[in-house]
Formats: C-alpha cells, structure tokens, sequence
C-alpha cells in the first residue's frame, strides 16, 4: 500500500481509497447526474468542483459542459491530483483546469462568475465548512446555483439485525472525522446556512436507503467498511485486537 503524507486526509489518499472513491462515484453517478440536471447545468457553462479527489465528477462535468464550457477542479492532495491528470489527458479534456488548493486555508476559490459550484462529501470534513461554503457562493455569477450532497444522520448507518461491533466501528469513524475539525452529520446545518447567505434553496433531497448483500449500492459501505478497518488501525484510533 502507497501512502501519501502530503495533505493527506483522514481517510487517506492511498490506492485503495482512490478505487473506492471510484466505485463510490459509480453508486452514486445517476443521482448526480439527476441533481446536475435539476439545477440547469449543462453546455458551454463554467462550473467548479470543490474537492475533486481523483477527478471522477470532474470528468463527468468535463464532458456535460463539452468543448465550449470549463470546469475548474479544486483538490489539495497531490496524489489524487495525479489521477486527476491521467484521466483528462486520456480522454483529451482541454476543459478541464486542476487547482492545488487546501479548502481548511482558502479565504477564496481561483475562480469568479461560474455558472455553478458543486461539492461532494466535503463540506463533512473541512475545519470551517461555512467559510468554505461562502467562498462557494462568491465565487457564482448572479442567478448561479450550488450543488451541495453531504450526510445529514451518519449514524443511521446499521446492520439489521443490530450487530454492536458494526455500530462501534461507525462510532470510531464519526469521532475521527471530528478530531480532525471535521462534522459527519454537517447536512443539517446547511439549509441555515444558505438561507442566512441569502441563497435560495430551491430543492433538499433526502437519500435513505436500505440494501443488502449482492444489491449493487451494497458493494459501497462495504468497501468503506473493508478499507476504514485498516485505516483507523493507521490512525491508531483503534488497535490490531479491535480491528
């Protein structure tokens, strides 16, 4: 396993997070796909994405908005960056601009006048989401519009039947995330937030969903579950015995 201590995140950037990451995009890609078209996203338009990661929304984005548009990608890992690099050069997207950015020590985003700004499991894990969340809305033209997808009761995540060692494991992960400035459950704060930006929030979208072994979606918290063992484990938030 690779590691990567450059701006490095609490769930790493390591190979096996960036397959997940990948196979977390394929899960997810018909909702987003769903929300980018709802909010009017489309050619010719300039649009950034707040913590890229490796890209795969990116490029997505890269060929929604086509030749004629831009997508601006703002990522702090170098590593994810990379994979990032690879992709658009191999499918060609001039469209697509990479900026190396901490969100935790940006007052500003190196964009201004975007059509649309969108974020994915970001705001989740910066030190001060609402700072992030209005160098968001500075960044939009007049009549621009947010895409925002972030957790809003993290803990609902359980086995049925209840198995109490699954719900510690997601105990630990949530209090990592906190030690380390970041809020799990941030999605219940953003409606104020934008309200109290004046951001008029047109549609919130709750995704609840129940699956089992052999579903597709299944194959998602697995992955998390397979790779977040070995990294609490890093982390030292948990010993070899408890993992």
């Amino acid at each position: 396993m690779s590691e990567s201590v450059d701006r490095d995140y609490v769930l790493g950037t390591h190979d096996q997070e960036i397959a997940r990451l990948g196979l977390q995009h394929r899960v997810w890609r018909s909702r987003v796909i769903d929300a980018w078209a709802r909010a009017g996203i489309g050619a010719g338009q300039t649009v950034i994405d707040v913590g890229a990661g490796p890209g795969y929304a990116s490029v997505d984005l890269a060929e929604l908005v086509g030749s004629t548009g831009r997508v601006v990608a703002i990522e702090r890992s170098q590593r994810f960056l990379a994979t990032l690099a690879s992709e658009k050069s191999t499918r060609g997207l001039v469209q697509l601009q990479a900026h190396e950015c901490d969100l935790d020590d940006l007052e500003r985003l190196p964009v201004t006048g975007a059509d649309a700004a969108w974020c994915r499991w970001v705001l989740a894990f910066v030190r001060d989401p609402r700072r992030v969340l209005t160098a968001m809305v500075a960044a939009l033209r007049p009549g621009g519009v947010l895409v925002l997808h972030e957790y809003f009761d993290y803990a609902t995540w359980r086995l049925l039947p209840q198995v109490s060692t699954f719900e510690a494991f997601v105990e630990v992960v949530m209090t990592t995330w906190r030690s380390e400035g970041g809020e799990p459950d941030i999605g219940l704060r953003l409606p104020t937030w934008l309200l109290e930006a004046d951001v008029e929030v047109t549609s919130v979208v709750p995704y609840i969903d129940v699956t089992r072994p052999g579903e597709p979606l299944w194959e998602w918290p697995m992955a998390f579950f397979q790779t977040g063992v070995d990294r609490l484990v890093h982390l030292r938030a948990i010993d070899a015995q408890g993992a």
